[in-house]
This record gives structure tokens, C-alpha cells and sequence, in this order.
């Protein structure tokens, strides 16, 4: 697998399935395009067609209304088709594998998934398997897989955070609470490093800390 197997050879984003490995660059580019879309929400008619005649699949292997809501909301503004499969109880109750929805959904005609999973590193599982079968045209945004990661969550917290505080290098930040089983803890972590916070602090008792935390 590729070490960063979310960029291509010309260091454009494909994949959003970590924060982790993504340059500063390519972050500040995903939070000045979000300001650039701010005004569509205050709109009579809340739609631009960038994605019109894309096809987006909400795969939710792991329940979350707000979530997947937000998604879909979101890919309608940009005039996507969405298609929110009941993957959860349909195809994995009668037997099929991750990857064999994955095969099914792109003979669909897919364009884009978003994945939220239970299991860490399935967004991975799934763009690798697109990039071995000849499909690297079919983008995946990971929405939450298991303990390992939520970037579209700490984008939004550090939208939020440059929207009020501007210079990510004079801030100190304290992460608090149960960071172990926090994957947005871990996308806030690696998002707000690369973005050169002056400090970043986590605090909980030890039990809740991930070994090696420093690195």
C-alpha cells in the first residue's frame, strides 16, 4: 500500500481518510475552499453544481443520524445524487464481505463513498481495493472508522478554530478526556500539529492516554 495512498502522484487529494500524513498545504487548501462555500448556506436556493450527475453512497456500516444527515446535506447543496444503502442490515446480514457491497455498489455506478465503520482502517481496506481493481476514479471520505480516525470532524474543528483565533501558532490547545478511544481526538491532534499550534496538551488519567503519545 502506498504511504500516503490518499494523495496521487501529483500530491492532489483522492482520499479523505486521515489527517495523519496530509500536508499543510493541502489542509489550509480543504479550510480556504470551506470558507469560499459559507455563503451557499445563507441562499434562497442552498445548491452549486459542482457535483452534479455524481453519484454519492453513504455507507454507514456504524449508525449515526447526525452523521450521515450532515453528508447528505452537505453532497444535495452540490446538486449530488445520494443513495444511503441500509448496508448494516441488508448486505451484511445475508453474508456479503465489505469489499463485495463495495464491487456491487461501484457496478452501480458509485462515484464517491462515505464510510463510517466500526473497524479501524476500513476506508483504507476500500480505497486500496478500488486502486487494485482498476477504480481509482471512485473517491471514499472516511466519516469514522473504529478508534483510528474522523478527519471531516477535526477539519470542521479546526474550520472553527481559525475562524475565531486566525493564527494556529500563537494558540495552546487542551484536548480532554478519554483520548484512547477518541478518533477525533486523533484527527485534532495530527490536524492541529501540521497546522503548527504553538502547543498541543492532552489530559486524562493514564488508563485513557495512547502509548507513545509524544510521537
Amino acid at each position: 500500500m502506498p504511504s500516503h495512498p490518499q494523495l496521487g502522484a501529483d500530491g492532489a487529494l483522492k482520499h479523505l481518510l486521515s489527517i495523519e500524513g496530509l500536508p499543510r498545504e493541502v489542509l489550509l487548501r480543504i479550510l480556504d475552499t470551506a470558507e469560499s462555500f459559507l455563503e451557499v448556506s445563507d441562499r434562497d436556493v442552498k445548491k452549486v453544481p459542482l457535483l452534479r450527475g455524481k453519484s454519492v453512497f453513504n455507507l454507514f456500516f456504524e449508525n449515526s443520524t447526525r452523521t450521515r444527515t450532515t453528508f447528505e446535506i452537505a453532497a444535495k447543496r452540490l446538486s449530488a445524487d445520494v443513495i444511503n444503502p441500509d448496508v448494516g442490515r441488508s448486505s451484511t446480514a445475508k453474508g456479503e464481505t465489505l469489499l463485495d457491497t463495495i464491487d456491487n455498489l461501484v457496478a452501480m455506478h458509485a462515484d464517491m463513498f462515505v464510510v463510517r465503520h466500526a473497524s479501524s482502517g476500513a476506508p483504507y481496506l476500500i480505497a486500496e481495493h478500488l486502486r487494485r481493481t482498476g477504480r481509482e476514479e471512485v473517491r471514499v471520505v472516511n466519516a469514522g472508522d473504529g478508534r483510528h480516525a474522523h478527519p471531516t470532524q477535526g477539519l470542521l474543528d479546526m474550520y472553527t478554530i481559525r475562524h475565531f483565533k486566525r493564527d494556529f501558532s500563537a494558540l495552546t490547545v487542551a484536548i480532554v478526556g478519554d483520548i484512547l478511544h477518541s478518533r477525533v481526538a486523533r484527527s485534532d491532534i495530527d490536524a492541529l500539529t501540521t497546522l503548527g499550534a504553538g502547543e498541543v496538551r492532552a489530559v486524562g488519567p493514564q488508563t485513557l492516554l495512547p502509548t507513545a503519545l509524544e510521537q
